[in-house]
């Protein structure tokens, strides 16, 4: 393993790895603080926060990926099983992305924050119409995509809350990830940083008051990895 860390920082590389020996991507490198098999899916990490690291692991720069290492302890530990998760999640990394991303991107990310802003609605018992201020302010940045968002859905019935979390939910966050960088947004490396920290503050959010004792490495990186539950 010290042969892929520089001066106590791992030294993160694209795609799935055997071993450290070959190199390590964002998860696995979590894997390994956490106590955990060598994998790129651990179970210290709730899997679409995990999802969202690899993508942003694999779609950075060789140079920008060295920003992310630091971020590491911050995802472990960090589950919950709250259904509002997936939603707002998606939402979260949607509406960074969406004002910003190439217009060929946008509609199909306007149909994704919709979609979320609606199911989250659902799960409180809110009006499915009833979006949050700041999905609202998103979608107006791009109102052509909103229009055209707005009438794809109404004409179709809303899947059922299992098949969003477990499809729609991990499509729309590979999909915001992979419209940073597949037509150069600028500051790219900067904007997927900015996408995976606030990942991970959403993560917390829904996550218990107390969360799970971890161990290996990452054990005394306990309390300072995670920040404590906003309202």
């Amino acid at each position: 393993m010290s042969d892929e860390w520089t001066i106590g920082v791992p030294v993160l590389s694209r795609g799935r790895h055997r071993n450290a020996r070959k190199g390590g991507c964002f998860m696995e490198f979590a894997s390994y603080l956490a106590g955990q098999p060598w994998s790129d899916h651990p179970d210290c990490t709730d899997p679409l926060l995990a999802l969202v690291a690899r993508e942003v692991n694999d779609e950075t720069s060789d140079r920008g990926r060295t920003e992310l290492a630091p971020l590491i302890p911050s995802v472990i530990g960090v589950t919950t099983d709250d259904p509002r998760l997936p939603p707002a999640l998606v939402a979260r990394c949607v509406r960074l992305v969406l004002p910003v991303v190439s217009p060929q991107f946008q509609c199909v990310l306007a149909v994704a924050l919709l979609s979320a802003e609606h199911v989250l609605a659902q799960l409180e018992h809110r009006p499915r119409g009833d979006i949050r201020a700041a999905s609202v302010q998103a979608l107006n940045e791009v109102p052509v995509a909103r229009s055209w968002a707005e009438a794809f859905i109404a004409d179709r019935t809303p899947s059922c809350y299992s098949r969003y979390a477990s499809r729609y939910a991990p499509r729309a966050l590979a999909g915001a990830v992979r419209a940073v960088t597949d037509f150069r947004t600028p500051n790219a490396d900067q904007l997927l940083r900015q996408l995976l920290v606030e990942s991970i503050d959403e993560c917390h959010q829904w996550m218990p008051t107390a969360g799970p004792k971890l161990s290996g490495p990452a054990q005394s990186l306990q309390g300072g990895s995670a920040s404590a539950r906003s309202s």
